[in-house]
Order: structure tokens, then C-alpha cells, then sequence
């Protein structure tokens, strides 16, 4: 594999980090630390493509369908026979819960 040979201009600060980074063992020089930055880059971008194109194909792989929060709140109750209070949970979360569950039929 070629090299380039690259000028690049830090601050003092940035610097400082480097050569602490080498005092510490981490690093070589100079050179290897900032490819080594590089590469971590490079993998966190093929990462972050990968869970993109995960999502994209999750989003178009089924038909959407449309949410009713007081017909699942009702699924839950008849599968489960109850239903989170907002004594139980909702002001653990700082949420108000209530708003959702079905209220009680006449």
C-alpha cells in the first residue's frame, strides 16, 4: 500500500493529545495515531450505512398499518386481564399513562 505524505495543522491542545497519547504507549507516532482515527471512522461509517440500510429495508418490507392506542390498551386488558395504571408506571416515567387507557363502559 502507497503513503502520501499530508501537512495538517493542529492547535496546541490538539496537539498535546497526540504526544500524550504516544507518552502513554498507545501510539508510535504521530502517524499511526491519526490513522488509527481514520480507520475507526471509516468502520463507525460503514456502521452507521449498515443500520440505515437495515432500516430502510425494515420500512419498506411490510405494509404500514395504522396505531389505535385505546384499541390496544383493550387488547392488553382482555389478553391480560389488566392494564398499566398511571400509579404504576406513568409517574415513574413522568408520563401521563391515563390518557390512553380505555375508560370504563356504563
Amino acid at each position: 500500500m502507497g503513503t502520501i505524505c499530508k501537512t495538517i495543522t493542529l492547535t496546541d491542545k490538539q496537539d498535546d493529545w497526540i504526544k500524550a497519547q504516544i507518552k502513554a504507549g498507545h501510539y508510535i507516532h504521530d502517524s499511526e495515531y491519526l490513522r488509527d482515527l481514520i480507520r475507526r471512522q471509516q468502520e463507525r461509517s460503514a456502521d452507521i450505512d449498515a443500520i440505515r440500510a437495515a432500516l430502510t429495508e425494515g420500512e419498506t418490507s411490510a405494509e404500514a398499518r395504522s396505531f389505535d392506542a385505546v384499541t390496544f390498551w383493550k387488547r392488553m386488558q382482555d389478553l391480560y386481564g389488566s392494564v398499566p395504571s398511571q400509579s404504576c408506571c406513568g409517574e415513574r416515567h413522568g408520563k401521563n399513562l391515563a390518557q390512553y387507557l380505555p375508560t370504563a363502559e356504563p
